[in-house]
Parts: structure tokens; sequence; C-alpha cells
């Protein structure tokens, strides 16, 4: 699923990157433990998180994902936002909570790929 759709799917608001990027969505994580998405994730995927700190990006930097999404409102500060400009990493944010926004990925056809998280 490209990008785009997924920020309509989640009506998120693109706080960095380009919001009709054709990136391509393979599968998607939802989770607050930065050790869980370092143990199970896998290539081309979503992280959905609500922890807002400069850790999500460093390990979305490490995992090599391309696209973070904050839930639950949440808004990161400036200083992570110019971290995640600086590693070339989307980041958005959607007001809905974390499972919520997980299933509406899933019936569009996301999956977790395997992944555990």
């Amino acid at each position: 699923m490209k990008l785009h759709e997924i920020i309509e799917i989640l009506k998120a608001e693109v706080l960095t990157g380009d919001r009709e990027s054709q990136m391509e969505i393979l599968s998607a994580c939802g989770s607050d433990l930065m050790s869980d998405v370092m143990a199970y994730v896998k290539d081309n995927v979503l992280l959905l998180t609500g922890l807002i700190n400069p850790q999500v990006i460093r390990t979305a930097e490490v995992m090599d994902i391309k696209v973070v999404a904050f839930v639950r409102g949440k808004i990161p500060d400036s200083n992570i936002l110019e971290l995640a400009r600086e590693k070339d990493i989307t980041v958005i944010r959607t007001e809905y909570p974390m499972f919520i926004a997980c299933g509406k990925l899933y019936k569009a056809g996301i999956t977790g790929r395997g992944a555990d998280c």
C-alpha cells in the first residue's frame, strides 16, 4: 500500500516528509517498546507508537524504518521532528488510538507479515 493511502486511512497529519509519497508500505508494527520493534520488525514497515521521545527515531533509523506514525494525537517536539528530517524518516500523527489505527490498516490490507509486534 502506498504511504499516501495510509495517510488517508488514518486521517493523519504529515509532520515530516511528502504527503503524496508513493513509498510502498508492506506491513505495520504497533509498539511502545522499542526493544520489541528491534526484535520483530521486517522490511518496508510502518511503525505506530504512542511513545514520544528521540529513541523512536533512533530505533527507526537502526531498523531502516522510513515511516513513524504517532498515535493517540501525540505531537512530537521539534527536536524529534528535526532528528527525523536529518534521518530522512517521514513522521505522521493520527488521533486514533493504536488499536483502532492498527485495525484500520489491517482491514485495508496491511499485515504484520509474520512479525509479532
